[in-house]
């Protein structure tokens, strides 16, 4: 009986947190659009991982050990740490699909801002981050999916990682 009294508890925190991080998220959009703002991609990339973790975790729930169960139950920290590792894995996935490390039909495409004729790199690294968005809003769906898949499946960032820095040292040698 303790498991289901656990899996329920944290199931309404995972419930409330979910629903904190889509007003969130839906608050940026709004914001965005009401001042006419470009959509801050960092800000809905992150928090679409954040969202796919939360997500994860009620899907492995039922599996988990009863002593996973009771570590989850016992505190919120525990809870956020797979969302926030999400958030994290998203923006990396961001780095990723903008140096163009993966590309194809199934991953967005961006359109960076010109580098200023005069300025300093900070200018333009800060420009790249505020006004680099997706060509099309397919892009943008498939950015925020992929953004999601980062924050849901643990393994599949660091598993770019691994094949991108293995193939590089392939090339070295």
């Amino acid at each position: 009986m303790d498991r289901i009294k656990h899996i329920h508890n944290i199931t309404k925190r995972l419930i409330l947190m979910t629903a904190a991080t889509l007003i969130i998220l839906g608050v940026i959009f709004g914001l965005s659009y009401f001042f006419e703002f470009r959509l801050m991609m960092t800000w809905s990339g992150l928090l679409c991982g954040v969202i796919g973790g939360f997500v994860s975790i009620q899907q492995r729930l039922r599996k988990v050990s009863d002593q996973e169960l009771e570590l989850l139950a016992a505190s919120w920290f525990q809870i956020l740490l797979v969302p926030i590792f999400g958030g994290v894995f998203a923006l990396v996935l961001y780095v990723i699909l903008l140096s163009g490390i993966i590309s194809g039909q199934l991953f967005p495409e961006f359109h960076f801002p010109r580098p200023p004729d005069t300025g300093t790199d900070s200018a333009y690294i800060f420009a790249v981050l505020t006004e680099t968005y997706p060509n099309s809003g397919e892009d943008l769906a498939k950015f925020l999916f992929w953004s999601f898949v980062a924050g849901f499946s643990e393994r599949f960032v660091p598993q770019i990682i691994s094949k991108a820095t293995s193939l590089a040292s392939e090339k070295k040698e």
